[in-house]
């Protein structure tokens, strides 16, 4: 049996554009002899749709657009993810499904048994859980088909109480098919191939895998869609953070056949950014950015990372220097826009900032300069760059780190402004070893920016680490307490200072409230803030 392995970029919502999708796939696949065609989890709308699915419309729609595919499987078999309804009196209204076509006729749809809620997952918010287990048979070949997390019954961090495939194994399937919507972090590729690899050792099997590639907002989908042996060993891998069809006989013999040639961390942290970036531009249909450059690396990064995503003439750098700008960091800005090809605009701030501080005269009276004046300068840039937003129709893109969100080291309706955060999940740390692998054949963001000491230039001489540790520390400290999810007394037994860690804690916690009018954010860690860490915002812990 030859079966196609189709890993595609669906777009949520867009039933008609992946429903032509799957189509034109299926007809590609039976140009290529092929016997069985297989798409990701819920790929008739995409994953996830969120409460979409409490509108039975859509559900409806998705029905409605399986029978245009079942009419497309003539002489050929097809499995499709969607969303379908559950007619009994009790549970949840739906069931996540996989439907088995067969020569224009619907052979059995199987429900997902297993519903991920944790992280940005929350499946059991919609969807009935499976409790019947059956074979699907195509060709004469037994399949043992499951969806998603149903192979995941055996993580580090909690076991399930059942095991799909262990339950479909009773049965003496031939092959095991799991079609899945698998989102990327850093170090997943890893996790989830000795879950797939445990899986097919366990059960004797050989597995095809089938993952959904494309970007959603925040959430990011690598694909790397494989098949497995029964040894548990890679016969076939497909690539990731691009769209792929390929082709794997069942009847041939299976032995591993290819040497995996992984990306380094960072090239797949900077694919997974790129990614996430042009994603978000195409299925949004928006063509050009905006973000203020401002001769630091935060923005140097951003700027780098959306001329690689949209096209260097299609970014636009705002240069907005303030009378504690310093003339480095504006040629540093100039020459990273010369180096990129990027179009720049120098709109200086200092009469703005002067007439704000005028008109608060006679409020603030004879107040010493704080914070106040620094956030007002900050905003002044903020409302510049949405008006070039508005006026131009550009995009405004985010440029804020980790480490400042976490800490509260940013300017709420200031430099938190924008309509997608594209750093807001890289500790500064990342920002500077991936601004380092950008430049490794050739210095595209210049040197002295690496290598200047960080400041957000809002008064005389400031420094980060005039109100932050060296960020080397502070990193490792957010680490712990985000996505380690370690406590106070935990993270000081790591060896870091007491008063330190207490005095960062606070600061995170303390921050609830400006990460929540936050801008979408790329995900690309375990814990990402967003959808994936929801903390109470009035909080006494």
């Amino acid at each position: 049996m030859k079966i196609a392995l189709c890993q595609l970029n669906f777009t949520i919502a867009d039933i008609i554009g992946n429903t032509n999708k799957i189509i034109d796939s299926i007809k590609t696949a039976k140009s290529q002899h092929v016997d069985l065609v297989v798409f990701s989890e819920l790929s008739i709308c995409a994953y996830p749709p969120d409460d979409l699915l409490d509108y039975p419309h859509f559900v409806e729609s998705c029905q409605l657009a399986l029978q245009d595919i079942v009419k497309a499987s003539e002489n050929i078999s097809v499995i499709v993810g969607l969303p379908t309804f559950n007619y009994q009196e009790k549970g949840r209204k739906l069931y996540n499904s996989a439907c088995v076509i067969q020569n224009q006729k619907v052979l059995k749809t199987i429900n997902k048994t297993l519903l991920p809620t944790y992280d940005i997952f929350n499946e059991a918010r919609y969807f009935e859980p499976n409790k019947q287990f059956n074979l699907v048979e195509i060709n004469g070949i037994k399949i043992a088909l499951t969806i998603c997390e149903d192979l995941w019954s055996n993580m580090d961090d909690f076991n399930y109480e059942i095991n799909p495939l262990e339950e479909l194994k009773k049965l003496n399937p031939d092959l095991a098919i799991n079609i899945s919507a698998s989102p990327f972090n850093k170090g997943k590729e890893i996790a989830r191939l000795k879950i797939l690899q445990d899986q097919a050792k366990n059960n004797k099997l050989t597995l095809v895998y089938v993952n959904q590639v494309g970007a959603h907002s925040d959430i990011l989908f690598d694909g790397h869609s494989l098949v497995l042996n029964a040894e548990g060993q890679i016969i076939q891998q497909l690539p990731s953070f691009q769209e792929a069809i390929n082709y794997f006989d069942f009847d041939l013999e299976q032995k591993q056949t290819i040497d995996l040639n992984q990306s380094s961390k960072i090239e797949t942290l900077h694919q997974a950014l790129v990614f996430g970036l042009k994603n978000y531009y195409d299925k949004m249909g928006f063509k050009k950015a905006v973000l203020g450059s401002s001769g630091g690396i935060d923005s140097a990064l951003v700027q780098a990372l959306a001329s690689e995503a949209i096209g260097a003439e299609n970014v636009l750098a705002v240069l907005m220097p303030s009378e504690f700008s310093s003339e480095g960091s504006v040629l540093d800005a100039q020459k990273l826009s010369e180096n990129l090809g990027n179009p720049f605009q120098i709109v200086p701030i200092s009469s703005i900032f002067n007439a704000f501080n005028r008109s608060l005269e006679p409020v603030f009276k004879d107040s010493p300069f704080n914070i106040t004046e620094e956030n007002i300068q900050a905003r002044s840039r903020a409302i510049l760059l949405m008006a070039i937003s508005n006026k131009l129709g550009h995009i405004l893109l985010n440029t804020s780190n980790k480490s400042e969100m976490s800490v509260g080291y940013t300017t709420l309706y200031g430099d938190m402004c924008g309509s997608l955060s594209v750093i807001g999940d890289l500790y500064k740390t990342e920002v500077y070893e991936l601004c380092k692998h950008i430049n490794k054949n050739k210095e595209i963001i210049p040197n002295s920016i690496i290598n200047k000491a960080p400041s957000a230039e809002l008064r005389p001489y400031q420094k980060d680490s005039d109100s932050l540790p060296e960020y080397e520390i502070l990193d490792q400290i957010l680490t712990h307490y985000i996505e380690n999810q370690a406590s106070k007394e935990q993270i000081i037994t790591l060896g870091f200072e007491s008063e330190l860690v207490s005095r960062i804690i606070k600061m995170v916690n303390n921050n609830e409230f400006k990460r929540f009018q936050a801008p979408p954010i790329l995900r690309v860690s375990s814990k990402a803030f967003g959808r994936g860490r929801i903390i109470p915002l009035v909080s006494k812990w």
